[in-house]
Order: structure tokens, then C-alpha cells, then sequence
């Protein structure tokens, strides 16, 4: 089960080859998370929010194996979530022109009820290019930065986005290389019960 509304983390999971249905978790839950701490690292915080995530669709009676994910960029020090309206998206978008940024996803992996929950992380640097104030204007227009972290998507091709280090999956939303390792470590674990 994928707790998530992400289309494009459902797109990179079916191109995986897993047989995947959705049970996605009630908006609710990232929105009434705690908020992260000072002495929360962003890797810490994005695990705690995809663990959440799979706790409510569990809560729900799912069993079976459970992924759930979160996505959040860091520019500056400052963490960019999703923007919550245009205005909110040009300020992100400004704040990543010309300049590089770090993305983090936070993994959960839930064999329901045989095993506890498995956690990792992932992190990807990212350089954006200058952004002029048509393409800023177009870009908005466009509605492509609606429901992403940091406002823009390492797919939209148009972006001046240039892959630094770490996975593109990551930058999309689903760390597939984290993802592997959890669905063998699943996999180990489930031997070992016999």
C-alpha cells in the first residue's frame, strides 16, 4: 500500500514493477504533526512525518506492507514544504534562484502485523539557475508548482535544475534506492520469522 496522494511517487513505484494500491492517509496528518525542533536534524523530521503517515493508514485496519513517504527542501537553513498559494510559491522559487539546495525524503516501510516499522533517509543536492521574472510569471501560470516541496519538480524539464549528488528518485519523492534496501531488509526479517 502506498500512503501517499503523490502521482509521481505512484508513477515511480509502477515503473519499479510493484503491484501497488493507494490507501492514502487524511491530510490531517502532516498538518497536525508536531512541528520539527531545534534539535530535530531534517532527516529525523521527514522519517517522523512518513511514520506518521503510515501509522494513519494503519489505524485503518491496513495490513500488509505499508509505504510511506515525506519530501521537504532546505535553502539557506530555511525548509521550503509544499506552498500553500502562488504568493507562498514565487517566495520559494526566489529563494532557490541561482542557488543550490539540499532535498531530504524520510522513508517508512511497514510489514503489517509481523514486523515493526523500518525507517530510512535520503538527501539529494540540487543547483537551480537564475530565474528571470517571465519565466517566474510563466512558471506560476503554469500551476506546475502546486503540491511540491520547494515549489518546483526536479521533472518539470523547463526548470533550471541541475542534479549535483544523491538520486533523482529522491528529488521526485520516492528514494527507490531506500526503498530497495528496506524492502530487503523486510524481506531478511520475514526469513528469520520462519
Amino acid at each position: 500500500m502506498l500512503a501517499s496522494r503523490s502521482a509521481r511517487r505512484l508513477e515511480l513505484a509502477r515503473a519499479e514493477g510493484w503491484t501497488i494500491e493507494v490507501v492514502a492517509p487524511a491530510e490531517s496528518v502532516e498538518a497536525d504533526a508536531a512541528p520539527r525542533t531545534a534539535s530535530e536534524s531534517l532527516a529525523d523530521h521527514v522519517r517522523r512525518l512518513a511514520r506518521a503517515k503510515a501509522e494513519a493508514v494503519a489505524a485503518v485496519g491496513v495490513e500488509g506492507l505499508i509505504l510511506a513517504c515525506d519530501t521537504l527542501s532546505e535553502v539557506g537553513g530555511s525548509v521550503l514544504g509544499k506552498p500553500v498559494d502562488r504568493r507562498d510559491a514565487r517566495r520559494m522559487l526566489e529563494a532557490l534562484s541561482g542557488r543550490s539546495h539540499r532535498v531530504v525524503s524520510g522513508v517508512c516501510l511497514w510489514q503489517r502485523p509481523e514486523l515493526p516499522p523500518l525507517e530510512a533517509d535520503s538527501e539529494s543536492w540540487l543547483e537551480m539557475g537564475h530565474l528571470s521574472e517571465a519565466f517566474l510569471d510563466w512558471y506560476l501560470d503554469s500551476g506546475l508548482w502546486r503540491g511540491k516541496a520547494g515549489a518546483c519538480g526536479f521533472q518539470d524539464e523547463r526548470l533550471p535544475l541541475r542534479l549535483v549528488s544523491g538520486s533523482a528518485s529522491n528529488v521526485v519523492g520516492l528514494p527507490l534506492e531506500a526503498v530497495r534496501g528496506l524492502l530487503a531488509e523486510v524481506d531478511r526479517r520475514l526469513g528469520d520469522l520462519g
